[in-house]
């Protein structure tokens, strides 16, 4: 059975992306990569598409031109079990331009945006009890990096 896999439009850093995004991810390759002929829409021999996996997730970047930009309507989520997972992806994907969002979120240099959440999040915001699911969300709603255990702490009320 097919299954998606994102395709991401860069203006001409396609391989650059990829380059960075595998050498963040465990468990991650380039799978291949194509050049455009002489002709094409842009010079022979660059990078059109690379296709690469993250961790599992297949993943193709083109070199399309500037057209067209990442918005926040699109981001990728990267769960985390540790204070130490959040602090290396937020480090790793702001590094060298990228941008701090709300509550988790972040552009990377490129402009793709991230969310890099705690795993323990969404049971600390579905807690049945509202006072508790709201004081978690109250502290989220302060922070850029989340903080596993400040988002404890609110939830906990201490």
């Amino acid at each position: 059975m097919s299954k998606p896999t994102p395709f991401l439009w860069f203006d001409n850093n396609a391989e650059e992306a990829m380059n960075l995004y595998v050498s963040i991810f465990p468990n991650s390759k380039v799978l291949s990569t194509t050049r455009y002929p002489a002709g094409g829409p842009a010079p022979a021999g660059t990078v059109m598409t690379a296709q690469f996996s993250l961790n599992g997730q297949e993943l193709v970047a083109l070199n399309g031109g500037p057209m067209h930009k990442f918005t926040d309507a699109i981001s990728f989520t990267v769960s985390c079990e540790t204070q130490a997972e959040v602090d290396r992806y937020w480090e790793k994907l702001t590094a060298g331009g990228g941008q701090p969002g709300p509550c988790g979120w972040l552009k990377d240099r490129f402009g793709l945006s991230w969310q890099v959440v705690p795993t323990v999040l969404p049971k600390l915001l579905a807690d049945k009890d509202a006072a508790k699911s709201g004081r978690a969300m109250a502290a989220m709603m302060k922070m850029s990096k989340l903080d596993i255990a400040a988002l404890e702490r609110a939830h906990a009320g201490t």
